[in-house]
């Protein structure tokens, strides 16, 4: 087979597929199985695989090239001795007999090589292109040098497959690319940035900051997880060939575009009422806390809710609180300090029975009276529940009455909307382990609760008991403020209440929530987004959001972050890149 002709293999075909908007996620474990699947049981070759993938890199490199403010100076591929490697080889074979000037630089030893990479490397001895070898143990080679006179910087160093911490010579390398390119450097990174774990975004020791990856086949958990997606800039997969993956044989993490979200909203009947577009029942607030319990009010409301109740603690108010003249009022029994007290309950119950879904959390405060009745109506209520802040904090990480309540019946849903601090009191670990494997953690608290889990904060992971997840690629900076979180409990409450199943009422109020605090945070670079507005601006996103499914455009944020490259499967633009 000659392999200068590689299979065309990422056109309309390969995309349709997903035009639905789901796009699977995998670890790197899962695509290299991909890989061998591809090659083993299909029998395409791992050269023709390597072909593809060298070859869809021209295009962005020269993209890059161009935008430089050094185009006077050269492209340089920095390979591994990986098949990661083998890929910029192809890539310096195609720059050459396009006449276009680069230079390869092996950091490794070519005898290593595999067996596809190793023949590339030939192929570049046996045209004359430009190739040098440097040893990674070299302490003295001058990297910063070489980069000053260098346009674009591919990192093709490490994959999919690196587990282990960059050390020594190529520790200094990575730390020289970044240097760079804070001075104009560009980079693109092949398939996921050097130093960045593909399953949990973990960066490893030191890792390249990229501003653009072009991701081979299938996006990377690594990419959509933080750190992963800020070291990784604008990212594009290209289609090599390589087998999708069988839903039964792979995990189900999934990445959604606005199409996606757009198609989950509730149907607004046009003979509908009040009724049916859910009553939602906010039990939230106590001393000092109010703007909490009316937070989540105003966002129910704007989500749109038809009738919501907010049910506070006796003579507990603050002027201070923006109630919306639309929420409804009623007064529950109070202790000394403010909260809401154990006699509360029988009230509680008769007002949560004619309603559909119930908010419990915002605002309660940590009194153990309060935590007590927080854990009752939990055991009492057959309605769905969402979860949130101080109605985490009672049960500790014995979470034995959520597994009840799962038990309970169908009717009985809970979605826990845990930040990272939340969810390690509940599985019983710190903080930084819970951020160490959002993914993995967000799934096990899933598992332990029997109840859906939006585990808040830099790429919200959204996970079910039965192990499905999702990662939401909306929200930054301007979500990072006190509130915001009440909001998203209105928003998930609204949704439950509207009919939305659990899962997907999650789904879509986390991309929902965190595209208004994008639209808004447009020109203001992070800096005073209130939760009052993203509640507010939730009619406006969704009208934008449901455009999109008129709309031929592919890229995750359409109109609002921009058109789509047509030459690419999938462009994501992630807030901040």
């Amino acid at each position: 087979m000659d392999q200068g002709a590689a299979e065309d293999t990422s056109g309309l075909a390969s995309l349709t597929k997903h035009r639905s908007g789901v796009w699977p996620l995998v670890s790197g474990a899962e695509m290299q199985a991909l890989d061998r699947l591809t090659i083993d049981g299909h029998g395409i070759s791992g050269q023709l695989l390597m072909e593809n993938a060298g070859r869809s890199l021209m295009r962005p490199v020269l993209e890059l090239h161009a935008s430089s403010l050094r185009r006077e100076g050269m492209i340089r591929i920095f390979c591994g001795a990986g098949n990661n490697g083998g890929d910029g080889f192809v890539l310096a074979r195609t720059l050459f007999s396009e006449g276009i000037r680069a230079e390869t630089i092996l950091i490794g030893d070519a005898a290593s090589l595999p067996h596809d990479a190793a023949l590339n490397w030939a192929r570049l001895d046996e045209i004359g292109a430009s190739r040098h070898v440097v040893d990674p143990l070299d302490d003295g080679f001058d990297w910063a040098s070489l980069l000053s006179h260098t346009s674009v910087a591919v990192d093709a160093l490490f994959g999919i497959g690196l587990t282990r911490e960059i050390r020594g010579g190529f520790a200094r390398l990575v730390e020289s690319l970044c240097e760079e390119r804070r001075a104009g450097l560009r980079i693109l990174s092949v398939d996921i940035p050097s130093g960045i774990d593909a399953s949990t975004g973990g960066v490893l020791g030191i890792a390249v900051r990229a501003d653009r990856t072009l991701t081979i086949s299938l996006p990377k958990l690594g990419l959509a997880l933080e750190p992963g997606r800020s070291h990784a800039g604008e990212i594009e997969v290209t289609r090599i060939g390589i087998d999708d993956p069988d839903p039964e044989r792979l995990p189900r993490t999934e990445l959604w575009n606005v199409r996606a979200a757009a198609r989950v909203f509730p149907e607004r009947r046009r003979d509908g009422h009040k009724g049916v577009f859910g009553r939602v029942l906010a039990i939230a607030g106590s001393k000092g806390l109010m703007g909490a319990g009316a937070l989540c009010a105003r966002a129910s409301l704007r989500a749109g809710s038809g009738l919501v109740t907010l049910a506070h603690p006796v003579g507990v108010t603050d002027e201070n609180a923006s109630l919306l003249d639309e929420v409804m009022t009623v007064e529950a029994a109070v202790t000394e300090a403010g909260g809401f007290a154990r006699a509360a309950e029988k009230d509680l119950v008769e007002w949560a029975a004619t309603r559909d879904v119930v908010a419990l959390g915002p605002g309660l405060g940590r009194g153990p009276e309060t935590g007590d009745l927080v854990v009752r109506l939990l055991r009492t209520l057959d309605q769905p529940i969402v979860l949130d802040a101080d109605g985490l904090y009672p049960m500790g990480d014995d979470l034995t009455v959520l597994r009840d309540r799962a038990a309970m019946g169908s009717t009985a849903k809970t979605i826990l909307t845990p930040h990272p601090g939340e969810a390690a009191r509940l599985l019983g670990v710190e903080a930084i382990d819970i951020n160490a494997d959002r993914l993995a953690s967000a799934r096990g608290l899933a598992e332990r609760s029997q109840s859906v889990v939006i585990l808040k904060g830099a790429g919200t992971v959204v996970a079910e008991p039965e192990g499905r997840a999702l990662i939401i690629p909306t929200g930054g900076p301007a979500l990072a403020s006190g509130g915001t979180g009440d909001v998203l409990t209105g928003i998930v409450a609204a949704l439950l209440g509207s009919g939305c199943p659990a899962f997907q009422a999650a789904a879509l109020a986390a991309w929902w929530h965190g595209s208004s605090a994008d639209r808004l945070d447009q020109g203001r670079a992070g800096f005073g987004v209130l939760a009052s507005e993203i509640a507010d601006g939730l009619p406006d996103c969704a009208t934008e959001m449901i455009r999109q499914l008129d709309s031929n455009d592919a890229s995750f944020y359409g109109s609002i972050h921009g058109k789509a490259d047509p030459d690419a499967d999938l462009v994501l633009r992630f807030p901040g890149s």
